[in-house]
């Protein structure tokens, strides 16, 4: 079978949607820090399908470690097919990708990069714990990579130090018609991308710092669609599809959303004739999101784990753990926070359930269980906290905080090994558990790097994520209903 290709693209079967546009003409507008699988998936299409609509929006991805993605794409000329797996599944070429560029190979490109005059936007999908952020969402200046960058400030390994060395040279050069999108889900995360950043050139240059607030702008966002990572299946699945062979094809549900607060410092794609929402209030939206569906999906990761599911649309459509997220959702965390006036959030909910049994989507629970110790204080702790404050019920979030309890001590006692930045820090707390609940729960409340002191040290929390794993505990394959019934 040949190989996807500039070359080969007029082999592609009519079904494959095409976007229109001058692909070999079109000049490179937008640098992306992190181009894996949900960038590919989410921002990358959009962009492609905006392209329709004229403008210079070509993207360089830039990898801060990994080089697969740009060996992989390499040999394609960077176009990749978007497999959207629902009932009817479609197929769809992207080119968007003009360029993919690792750091640690291609240092002085990637700086042409971010510093070219054409380059108007920087967007990141770097994860949580790619800002170097501390437990109250600021810059960690004891974070490694922090320390690091600012006594080594123009060999930078974090994204915080990389765009303060392109903001630096941007600064010399007067290029402020810039735009910096933070993709990842993060509350508040281009409020938060921002103040790291200040705060990171203002140790080097305070006349920079001040360069940047302003002229730089950091809108906040958010960003949904399930995109699981890519297998052999879903390769053979697009090779069928295609009748060409693709490296590195990328899949997802139908559903995708962008919202983007409407503070840019220079242009922009036509986004907005796309799907993209333009707002001046995303934290509703960004809520709703946080919130619902990834509270929700923390809470079935950890706990269809332990009940020895595999995959989401396995764990949600067993009839006791879906009623236990569903109420969740509709007793604890709606009430937790103000919905846009525009959102019917019972109905959000209900499509995010549906979304959840997608069988066509094949979304490891276990991959969702990377980086809890980062995902949790955004996606449980904060609607804790405000129910706390409302003197609402946190019985069922707690569940899913005990649940990843029970996550990391099982991973502990049975030497396993877990994907996350406080690995080390996390099992060697878990390894001191031993079996007492009470003891347990706060011996692992106790670690600072995941839960405010303020929050651990609350009683009315300790006590429900407490007796939340001590139902747990008798948790297995077997017991599903006679347990989690305990808890409903």
């Amino acid at each position: 079978m040949q190989q996807l290709n500039s070359s080969h693209i007029n082999q592609l079967p009519e079904s494959v949607i095409r976007s229109d546009y001058n692909r070999e003409q079109l000049g490179i507008g937008i640098v992306h820090l992190g181009p894996g699988a949900f960038h590919r998936a989410h921002q990358a299409v959009f962009t492609d399908n905006a392209l329709a609509y004229g403008g210079d929006w070509g993207i360089c991805g830039v990898s801060m470690r990994s080089k697969g993605v740009r060996d992989n794409l390499a040999e394609q000329d960077n176009l990749y097919t978007l497999a959207i797996l629902d009932e009817q599944p479609a197929y769809q070429l992207v080119g968007a990708i003009k360029e993919v560029l690792v750091l640690g190979d291609q240092r002085e490109q990637v700086m042409q990069r971010l510093t070219a005059p054409s380059t108007h936007i920087i967007s990141l999908t770097v994860t949580e714990k790619g800002y170097c952020l501390n437990g109250d969402g600021l810059l960690d200046r004891n974070h490694a990579d922090v320390q690091h960058d600012l006594a080594h400030p123009q060999q930078p390994n974090s994204a915080i130090g990389l765009l303060t060395a392109a903001l630096a040279v941007r600064f010399d050069q007067n290029l402020g018609s810039l735009t910096i999108i933070s993709c990842d889900n993060l509350a508040d995360n281009g409020s938060k991308l921002g103040k790291a950043v200040v705060a990171f050139a203002r140790e080097l240059n305070a006349k920079l710092a001040d360069w940047i607030e302003a002229n730089i702008c950091f809108p906040n966002t958010m960003v949904d669609s399930i995109t699981p990572a890519t297998d052999e299946a879903l390769k053979q699945r697009v090779a069928s599809a295609i009748e060409l062979k693709d490296n590195w094809p990328i899949q997802r549900e139908a559903f995708s959303q962008w919202v983007i607060e409407d503070e840019f410092s220079g242009p922009r794609p036509h986004w907005e004739k796309v799907g993209v929402t333009f707002t001046h209030d995303v934290s509703g939206y960004e809520k709703a999101k946080l919130r619902l569906l990834n509270g929700s999906h923390s809470t079935l990761a950890y706990t269809g784990l332990r009940c020895g599911f595999e995959t989401v649309s396995e764990a949600v459509s067993h009839p006791a753990l879906h009623k236990l997220i569903s109420a969740m959702l509709l007793e604890e965390v709606k009430p937790s926070f103000s919905a846009p006036l525009e959102m019917d959030v019972e109905e959000y909910i209900q499509a995010i359930l549906k979304r959840y049994a997608n069988p066509h989507i094949r979304h490891l629970l276990a991959q969702i269980a990377w980086d809890g110790s980062q995902k949790l204080p955004f996606r449980l702790l904060g609607t804790i906290k405000d129910n706390l404050a409302k003197n609402n019920s946190i019985r069922l979030l707690s569940t899913g905080v005990a649940a990843w309890l029970h996550f990391l001590v099982n991973a502990a006692h049975k030497s396993l090994q877990i994907t996350d930045p406080l690995a080390d820090l996390l099992l060697a707390s878990a390894k001191k558990c031993t079996g007492h609940s009470a003891e347990d729960v706060q011996t692992l409340l106790a670690i600072a790097q995941v839960f405010p002191a303020e929050l651990a040290a609350n009683q009315s929390f300790s006590k429900a994520v407490t007796e939340a794993y001590l139902t747990l505990a008798d948790l297995n394959p077997q017991n599903i209903d006679s347990v989690l019934g305990k808890i409903e």
